[in-house]
């Protein structure tokens, strides 16, 4: 047992995601929003299921197709929160995400850009 267990203070200790887990920021704060035309969306709003986008923090070694620095589109609803040392975050798995956005990516492919 180290001193500082002793004494009540909380280490900080490397995180490592496992298996196919992503570990995601949301960009935005979730609350009202605004359209592209300017018109302002309350947060009580009832919207149908809406996807949002987050940055990849951390990938799992199984996770094939994304890295941090990368931005995924998933849905909300299905997600597990977390805090890391005083910040939110969001826990995924890989199947879960719909899209993926980054740099990296192949530019003579087709689709569309963030």
């Amino acid at each position: 047992m180290s001193s500082a267990a002793g004494n009540g203070v909380t280490e900080r200790l490397p995180i490592k995601m496992l298996n196919d887990r992503i570990l995601v920021k949301i960009e935005v704060p979730e609350g009202e929003r605004r359209t592209s035309g300017g018109i302002l969306i309350p947060a009580t709003a009832q919207v149908g299921k809406r996807l949002a986008w987050a940055d990849v923090v951390a990938a799992g070694p199984n996770v094939r197709t994304m890295q941090p620095g990368d931005k995924v589109l998933f849905n909300p609803e299905d997600r597990y929160e977390v805090e890391v040392r005083g910040e939110d975050y969001i826990i995924l798995r890989e199947r879960d995400i719909h899209a993926l956005a980054a740099g990296r990516l192949e530019e003579g492919s087709p689709g569309l850009y963030l």
